[in-house]
């Protein structure tokens, strides 16, 4: 055997090792991804149900339907909330132009409340073109390391008796003082306290809880003031420009934001800080009996070194 016939049979032996290993893996039964049996105890139990995940994708697409519409219409509702107490200014002064003043006095009189009406309403573009400064990065937000505690203590101090007067329960349960968050201590405040007084104007009866809950899986606090259902403004038309203005049913003298736009301007200022707002559906509070709806506030949540360790 010459050295020809060595490197054929070698290379011969070399090609059936190789062709046996392949073959082997395409004839070896392999287990169906469809047979239960395949999957251990532990991996059945963390597959949800299909059930449970639509019902939380209904859920949120419930929730980003009524925020989206808020935001649709911000021109229409805008234009809407300077035209109530322009309209009033219009008319206090026609009534000077057109001399259907008894005297001098009344004159006078027309002309403070006009002036009166002009600063309020001053005060309502000052407030909206802020928000409008801050969402387009104009005017920048202190974000830093703030106390969850203190600021939940805070609202509820500055809450408490203009619910109280109006003999309606704020409950606080008190928040880890350990918990931080990164976001705006002013303005963080300041939509708490929003969410609270526009509740307590639009509430008949009930009562108002503030709590938090930590959610360390994707790093976020969640702010929840669980108020009565008919406090709540689920739903506004987005159309106002085509409304009519019933100056009878408008309080001109006492000018001010409506509900919907300023759960609209809170809910743009905590997108600003990273977060998110949103209007959970209603259930039934055991004490007292009545329907509650949730209002929650989900804001960056500080992880300390310890934790991370």
């Amino acid at each position: 055997m010459n050295w020809s016939n060595l490197i054929y049979l070698g290379a011969g032996i070399a090609l059936g090792i190789v062709l046996h290993r392949l073959f082997g893996r395409w004839l070896r039964p392999q287990a169906s991804p469809n047979v239960s049996s395949s999957l251990s105890p532990v991996d059945q139990e963390d597959i949800p149900p299909i059930s449970q995940q639509l019902q939380q994708t209904q859920l949120a697409y419930q929730m980003a339907r009524e925020m989206s519409q808020f935001k649709a219409g911000f021109l229409a509702r805008t234009t809407h909330e300077l035209r109530s107490p322009l309209n009033g200014l219009i008319g206090l002064h026609q009534l000077i132009l057109s001399d259907l003043c008894e005297d001098p006095a009344e004159e006078r009189e027309f002309i403070a409340q006009a002036q009166e009406r002009t600063l309020k309403l001053l005060k309502l573009m000052d407030e909206i073109l802020n928000v409008a400064r801050i969402e387009h990065g104009m005017n920048k937000l202190d974000i830093q390391l703030t106390p969850l505690a203190q600021i939940l203590e805070e609202v509820h101090q500055l809450t408490y008796m203009l619910a109280a007067n109006r003999n309606f329960p704020l409950q606080l349960l008190p928040a880890d003082p350990e918990i931080y968050v990164l976001a705006d201590y002013f303005w963080l405040r300041q939509i708490l306290i929003s969410l609270i007084d526009t509740a307590i104007s639009q509430m008949e009866e009930g009562s108002i809880c503030i709590s938090s809950s930590i959610l360390p899986t994707n790093n976020f606090v969640n702010i929840w003031l669980d108020v009565p259902t008919h406090a709540i403004l689920w739903s506004e038309s987005i159309d106002l420009i085509k409304s009519e203005d019933d100056l009878t049913q408008i309080d001109q003298k006492n000018a001010a934001l409506s509900p919907g736009m300023r759960l609209l301007i809170n809910h743009t200022l905590v997108e600003v800080m990273g977060g998110k707002l949103e209007i959970l559906p209603s259930t039934i509070a055991k004490e007292p009996l009545q329907q509650v709806s949730r209002l929650q506030i989900s804001i960056p949540l500080v992880i300390s070194e310890a934790d991370l360790l």
